[in-house]
């Protein structure tokens, strides 16, 4: 029997515990022995809970039990959860994480503890819920160079859009719905202005060039300004909008960024809908590879990181590898990066929009005559930005096009 603590007794701690208990032939056979959750940390009472009696409170209970070999770090952010896996790796406890958060900012230097004390530390939950990518990509695309790695990476802010889609609803309005079914925080700011993308593909783009990818330098872009008239737009086109993480390894730099975009109806991800999401890596020899599934919820984000769990489980004393070093990999210039745009503009300024823009195809939606869609020739950020803003009292909007 291997025993396991569990750090954090909120949506997704609770689901570890359940899917342990549910699935604990199966993963007594994976892992080749019972693997058993003797402590619960969290601050907080459960009364009734069917487990309340494997809470404890205080942190020197469980790092002082020479039985946990495991531990489940689900608390989220970077405080208690930083210093509480600190602490384990440098004893020799494995540590498993869904916190996407605490991956970013610190999984270089996690990892080069784990390797210095004989242990591991594993975090497929952080990015893509219960949808297997981080494994994928660290065993099954070793023989590849990974090219790229992009898609959609958070399930609120795909939901919401998909709304918006197929209701003709405003950005506020399906906010609102989002909140009120649990899609969406209170306080939804991660999702909606694409900080949780941005540090999944922080995450992933480290991976992929097997050094540092800092977070906070990734151009980040959310939903906010995204509109049902865009969408109206956009389905006239034949295109839909996704909010998209992208990374692709250029030379010694990396070209990362999180922004919506729109996508052909034709493309796979096109057909990505509601919560789920969906990743493409592209590898150099093996071509695209795709993952799809439910990116978020208590479940399936519980299952990856029990998958985490057997794995540690049949490597006690060893390090499972995961090349990613600690050394900082420069971020590519994203202003000379080439687009197509799409603009909505006052119908007022279409001959400066033309004059600006030349070649492109304009796009006319029913009940909008007071303005028009605009879909540019490719052009460096740059150059867009310096006309973009000499329009700017006549623009509307504007999203690239992938």
């Amino acid at each position: 029997m291997i025993n396991i603590a569990v750090l954090g007794y909120g949506t997704v701690g609770s689901g570890v515990v359940k899917v342990i208990d549910i699935n604990g032939e199966v993963i007594a056979r994976n892992t080749g022995q019972e693997v058993n959750v003797k402590y619960i940390l969290d601050l907080r009472d459960f009364p009734g809970d069917p487990f309340e009696y494997k809470i404890v409170r205080d942190f020197e209970t469980v790092i002082n039990d020479p039985e946990i070999k495991v531990m489940c770090e689900v608390i989220g952010g970077v405080g208690k959860a930083y210093e509480f896996t600190r602490r384990a790796l440098e004893k020799g406890i494995s540590v498993c994480t869904s916190n996407k958060e605490l991956v970013a900012k610190h999984g270089a230097e996690l990892l080069a503890l784990a390797r210095e004390n004989n242990c591991s530390y594993l975090f497929e939950a952080s990015v893509g819920g219960g949808i297997p990518i981080i494994r994928p990509i660290m065993e099954a695309l070793t023989a590849e160079r990974i090219e790229s790695v992009s898609g959609i990476l958070n399930g609120t802010t795909n939901y919401i859009l998909t709304k918006m889609e197929r209701e003709g609803a405003d950005f506020a309005e399906v906010l609102k719905e989002a909140q009120a079914k649990g899609y969406a925080e209170n306080n939804p700011a991660a999702d909606i202005e694409g900080y949780d993308p941005c540090r999944k593909i922080a995450i992933l783009s480290s991976l992929m060039m097997g050094k540092n990818v800092d977070s906070e330098k990734i151009y980040t872009e959310g939903i906010t300004k995204v509109t049902a008239a865009d969408f109206a737009y956009a389905k006239e086109a034949g295109y839909t909008i996704k909010l998209l993480g992208q990374s692709k390894a250029q030379g010694d730099e990396v070209l990362a960024m999180v922004a919506p975009f729109m996508i052909s109806k034709d493309h796979p991800l096109a057909m990505v809908n509601d919560v789920f999401n969906g990743i493409f890596v592209t590898g150099n020899t093996v071509g695209d590879t795709m993952y799809y599934g439910r990116g978020a919820g208590k479940l399936p984000t519980a299952s990856a990181v029990v998958a985490d769990v057997i794995e540690c489980a049949k490597n006690v004393g060893q390090t499972i590898p995961c090349f990613w070093d600690q050394e900082q990999v420069a971020l590519a210039d994203i202003s000379q990066v080439e687009w197509k745009y799409f603009l909505r503009a006052k119908a007022s300024a279409k001959a400066d929009v033309e004059a600006a823009f030349p070649g492109g195809r304009v796009i006319a939606v029913e009940g909008c005559e007071d303005e028009f869609g605009y879909i540019t020739e490719a052009i460096v950020e740059k150059d867009f930005a310096e006309k973009y803003e000499a329009l700017s009292d006549s623009i509307l909007s504007r999203i690239r096009l992938a």
